[in-house]
């Protein structure tokens, strides 16, 4: 899915975001309930909640906190990109400095530097061993998944063939939870061995390289009279 602009987002969400209603205060309601069916419904639009960002920033008296850090953690699923980053630019520093918001987004930017470092390990062993990261992602529905989903995919690109103990730390499961989120979700079987076999794709296929060197008329001839010259 396209997290940036969705085909599957709704008129009346479009006509907000391309028209003047984005500067309207009474669409902060709709952009709030629409990034309620984001969070239930495991979609993803980066380009309104940055829309409703930028409300809270003309209305910060409307400001809430836990939809700063709930637009935060839908964009942190589209890892590797850039859309976290250009979330957290929008919430006003000031806010950001102070109180439970601030400890919040200080966890988060922790969290979504590891993922976009691939040290998947080590989100694990933060998310699962920090009570406010269960706080920070219980209004999203299969975060977790989403997160696993995206590094299995991301793996795709980069092997052709892994060992199983690896996916076990990479995705923060045990070696069952393991095997059947491969099973369910890429598709992938383990061999006797203890590997995982991933199918050729675009990304990664060895692909050979071709150099081309172009020499035009006039350089070709500057060779031959140069060589020319030193035989005289």
């Amino acid at each position: 899915m396209n997290g940036e602009d969705p085909a599957e987002r709704p008129e009346h969400i479009s006509t907000i975001i391309n028209g003047l209603e984005r500067y309207n205060p009474e669409a902060v309601a709709t952009l709030e309930n629409y990034l309620t069916e984001q969070c239930e419904q495991k979609t993803c639009d980066c380009n309104a909640n940055r829309t409703l960002l930028k409300l809270y920033q003309l209305n910060p008296d409307r400001l809430k906190d836990e939809v700063v850090t709930n637009i935060l953690v839908k964009a942190m699923t589209q890892f590797p990109s850039a859309q976290f980053s250009l979330a957290l630019h929008l919430v006003n520093p000031t806010t950001a400095a102070i109180g439970e918001l601030n400890e919040a987004l200080t966890k988060l930017r922790s969290l979504n530097s590891q993922l976009e470092g691939a040290q998947y390990a080590d989100f694990w062993a933060d998310l699962n061993g920090d009570d406010l990261c269960a706080d920070l992602i219980a209004d999203i529905t299969g975060f977790e998944d989403m997160v696993r989903t995206r590094i299995t995919q991301l793996i795709s690109h980069a092997f052709r063939e892994v060992n199983v103990s690896h996916l076990e730390a990479w995705l923060g499961l045990n070696a069952d939870k393991t095997k059947k989120f491969l099973a369910e979700v890429p598709g992938w079987t383990p061999e006797a061995d203890g590997t995982i076999k991933i199918p050729s794709n675009t990304e990664n296929e060895a692909l050979k390289a071709e150099i081309r060197e172009d020499v035009n008329v006039e350089q070709f001839s500057r060779i031959i009279r140069r060589s020319w010259e030193d035989t005289l």
